[in-house]
């Protein structure tokens, strides 16, 4: 009995019921297409700045409700804001009004209150929306994010960059040192 018990746990380890699939976390500037990029935005408030970024996803393939998308990033926002510190502002969702991960970038002028965690106004804005079903997904972008962040120059030259271009390029070269 007891080998039959142990026969059939080693099976069950050296033949799994389900296959399994490494998938790489994106890279920010794959995530960025430069018609998601605005420079020097000007928004008169925190829901301003959060409601043109989503407005931004919506000729994206993967959204199927621009009104569901902009509920859960509201959403997620009553929660705790995400002005993360650094002048950053990192609005994000899980929704199945998105079929894949996808984002939106701004520079914010002149800077917006966002009631970050050290209360500075926020200049740089990324908006995260992915689905549900990609939480760990959603999970490891913004951690991509946290350790980019981090580098004073890297936040600057986002905040002097002249074109969509620009930053995407800015970004595609910071990551590259991760």
């Amino acid at each position: 009995m007891h080998r039959r018990v142990l026969r059939s746990f080693v099976h069950g380890l050296l033949l799994p019921t389900r296959s399994l699939r490494f998938v790489p976390t994106p890279t920010l500037h794959t995530l960025l297409h430069p018609d998601r990029i605005r420079l020097r935005l000007s928004s008169s408030s925190k829901a301003d700045a959060i409601n043109t970024m989503v407005d931004l996803l919506a000729s994206h393939r993967a959204i199927t409700s621009l009104p569901d998308v902009r509920s859960a990033v509201f959403e997620r926002e009553s929660t705790m804001s995400t002005g993360v510190g650094h002048g950053l502002g990192l609005p994000h969702a899980k929704t199945d009004a998105a079929t894949e991960t996808v984002a939106a970038f701004a520079t914010l002028h002149p800077p917006v209150e966002f009631d970050a965690i050290d209360s500075s106004p926020v200049e740089l804005l990324l908006l995260l929306v992915g689905p549900e079903s990609e939480a760990s997904l959603h999970i490891k972008v913004l951690g991509r994010i946290s350790r980019l962040v981090h580098q004073v120059p890297l936040r600057e030259a986002l905040t002097s960059a002249d074109t969509p271009a620009a930053v995407v390029d800015t970004l595609q070269r910071a990551e590259a040192t991760l």
